[in-house]
């Protein structure tokens, strides 16, 4: 990693099997930014043992989904670090999922609007653990509307449900994204780099764009 930052172990916040997508293992910033701290940021889409997040339609190709198609709408995320809540928010709406080319680019259109409207349309329902008195803090973004059980000062447990898995926010298909930053001040945020511990016991490594994490 890059400035010599030693990366913040974190466990895999979901059981299952989910697809890595926009890897810092893969380009840095990983989603072409670093604005509110994503120098670092990861997603997870969970998929089915055919690898597909949801079974395509005529709709996957030329229209919007239904979120409740797709193999990770609902799934439990779980606190990825023992921590103290720091953010508990919810309330955002779930969006119709985007997989068409053709759904995306007036999607796309909307983007700049949605990223100055704030961290709430951006990560739409999410939950931030502060993970010692002086951080760092770990969120976990794009969660289901009326899902989020932790309030803010609430102290977890590794591996405790915080909500479930939606599309509010950013996002074009239910998944959930990781990100490690020095603080909650999102205009003057830093993305700290992360790693996930081995499920065998060995040691954190980052996994890869297009890779499948079977977290049991």
């Amino acid at each position: 990693m890059t400035g010599g930052a030693r990366p913040l172990l974190l466990a895999f916040p979901f059981r299952g099997r989910w697809l890595v997508q926009n890897s810092p293992a893969d380009r840095v910033p990983s989603h072409g930014t670093a604005l509110y701290g994503t120098r670092y940021a990861i997603d997870f889409v969970a998929v089915d043992d055919r690898d597909r997040s949801a079974p395509s339609t005529w709709r996957t190709a030329l229209a919007t989904e239904r979120p409740e198609r797709f193999t990770g709408f609902g799934a439990p995320i779980l606190a990825p670090v023992a921590g103290t809540v720091a953010v508990a928010h919810d309330g955002e709406p779930d969006h119709e999922a985007r997989r068409s080319l053709l759904s995306q680019v007036p999607y796309a259109l909307t983007q700049t609007r949605r990223i100055r409207s704030g961290i709430e349309a951006v990560a739409g329902n999410h939950v931030v653990l502060r993970v010692t008195p002086a951080g760092p803090f770990v969120l976990l973004a794009h969660l289901r509307a009326g899902s989020v059980v932790v309030r803010p000062g609430d102290v977890v447990a590794i591996g405790q449900t915080l909500g479930r898995c939606g599309n509010s926010g950013n996002s074009t298909e239910p998944h959930v994204h990781v990100q490690a930053v020095d603080t909650i001040d999102w205009a003057a945020a830093r993305g700290l780099p992360i790693v996930f511990r081995a499920l065998d016991g060995g040691a954190g490594r980052l996994p890869r764009n297009a890779e499948v994490v079977d977290a049991g």
